[in-house]
């Protein structure tokens, strides 16, 4: 089985060398057989090799069974006529990944505004408000007039159909409760649509608690009451800004991973940013990219029966746990003495020992 990993800008090539560590020891451990490659990416391939992404890593990655992507800086990539390739959206078209999976969890040990929080956020990842994700051809952001603005919002069924499935799935493994987040009472076209699919697939899963939740009430209940919430199903910017919130409220952005996953392929991708303010440092915190890279292996393991990286995910996540409930085994973000190759080789030595 093959893994890509592409290291990104900033701090990229920090956690995902720490990550890579993890992932050899739980390789030689429980003997895996995972085939790890890393290749350039970003702007470390715009300079050597002229684009971000090059047509030898596009194949590499079509070959692999799963990707671990580290944070890029797109803000400062050129046009995609010179090589800027935006590498987030490359993966999310070219392998049509639906599914944008973020959890938010509050770990033993680390300060958290919301200390019982555990929920996952399940976020339709192919159209929305998202300009890129709205129209055939062009963009879903125009200019009517030089003083007027458009955007086009896209809610299509069979979108909201496969994202409510993942959702389902996904909370009957859990709580078996999910709550759907909209605000079908503005937008009541597209909303009322999205809502309505995902009380439809909803239905068919006998035992599953459905509720619901306006999204700007949604952010005052997750601050109030966020234990009450076990798995969240809702559109693309709802997600992605509610999820920014939750993770922050559990204790930050640097714990916060997620998944981009489609029918075939998934990506694991931490949902901070680059930080190029502390790139080549090393004090970034890894802990974003190794969950992301737990739940890669879960999928993994879930998609090819393969119950032996459903093990190897459930281990790495045990030992950023240990390791992070220990105060004098965190990076410094959270207070901590450790560095970010520390940090990595000390969550190696817990898998491996």
């Amino acid at each position: 089985m093959k893994i890509l990993v592409l290291d990104g800008d900033g701090i990229g090539p920090e956690i995902a060398g720490a990550t890579v560590r993890a992932v050899d020891a739980l390789n030689h451990r429980l003997n895996l057989g995972l085939e790890i490659e890393r290749a350039d990416s970003g702007l470390s391939s715009l300079e050597k090799n002229g684009a971000t992404l090059t047509d030898d890593v596009m194949a590499k990655a079509a070959d692999s069974d799963g990707v671990i992507l580290g944070p890029t800086h797109s803000i400062v990539y050129p046009a995609p006529e010179d090589g800027g390739i935006n590498l987030s959206p490359w993966f999310r078209k070219t392998f049509d990944l639906y599914a944008n999976i973020r959890p938010s969890k509050a770990r033993a040990g680390v300060p958290a505004m919301a200390p019982d929080m555990d929920l996952v956020i399940a976020r339709e990842n192919t159209e929305g408000f998202y300009a890129d994700r709205s129209m055939y051809q062009g963009s879903g952001e125009f200019l009517a007039t030089e003083d007027v603005a458009l955007a086009v919002r896209k809610i299509t069924r069979s979108a909201s159909q496969r994202i409510a499935e993942s959702a389902c799935r996904l909370a009957m493994t859990r709580r078996r409760k999910l709550t759907i987040v909209h605000k079908r009472n503005v937008l009541k076209l597209s909303d009322g649509l999205f809502y309505d699919t995902v009380l439809d697939v909803a239905a068919g899963y006998d035992g599953l608690e459905v509720d619901e939740a306006i999204i700007d009430a949604m952010t005052a209940l997750v601050v109030r009451h966020p234990g009450t919430f076990d798995v969240v199903v809702t559109t693309n910017m709802f997600g992605d800004i509610l999820s920014d919130l939750c993770a922050e409220l559990s204790g930050g952005l640097g714990l916060g991973p997620s998944i981009n996953a489609g029918a075939n392929h998934a990506i694991a991708q931490a949902a901070h940013g680059s930080a190029p303010d502390i790139a080549g440092k090393n004090t970034a915190n890894p802990t974003a990219l190794l969950l992301s890279t737990s739940m890669l292996l879960e999928w993994l393991g879930d998609r090819h029966g393969r119950e032996d990286l459903t093990n190897a995910a459930r281990r790495l996540d045990e030992a950023v746990d240990a390791q992070l409930a220990d105060a004098a085994g965190r990076t410094a973000d959270l207070g901590g003495p450790l560095g970010t190759d520390s940090f990595g080789e000390a969550i190696a030595s817990r898998i491996a020992g």
